[in-house]
């Protein structure tokens, strides 16, 4: 089995107002602000308020992201997760299948 590289891969999305705040209503949640952050191994985080589609990993994109997010993943301020999916639907968010979110270190 051979495997295809792709050399263009279209990230955009857009999300229904609704949809995105009832998102950001989950992922700004105290409790899981604090998983994240016991996970992250420091105390306290803030979200960014930036989303993104994991993308294959491309020539142009090594890192299996936009290019202008990759800055982030070697950021140690920074911590990148994947939206959990029940989060994805419990707000009724169903493509893109999967996202991604930034969340900066605060302490």
């Amino acid at each position: 089995m051979a495997l295809k590289i792709i050399e263009q891969f279209d990230s955009s999305f857009s999300l229904e107002p609704d949809a995105k705040a009832a998102l950001f209503t989950f992922l700004t949640a105290e409790p899981f602000l604090q998983e994240v952050a016991q996970t992250a191994g420091c105390s306290s985080i803030e979200f960014t308020q930036l989303l993104f589609q994991p993308i294959p990993y491309t020539t142009a994109t090594p890192k299996g992201m936009p290019a202008e997010f990759e800055p982030f993943h070697t950021s140690t301020d920074h911590i990148i997760i994947n939206v959990p999916p029940n989060f994805m639907f419990k707000a009724k968010i169903f493509k893109p299948s999967r996202l991604c979110a930034i969340y900066r270190k605060v302490s």
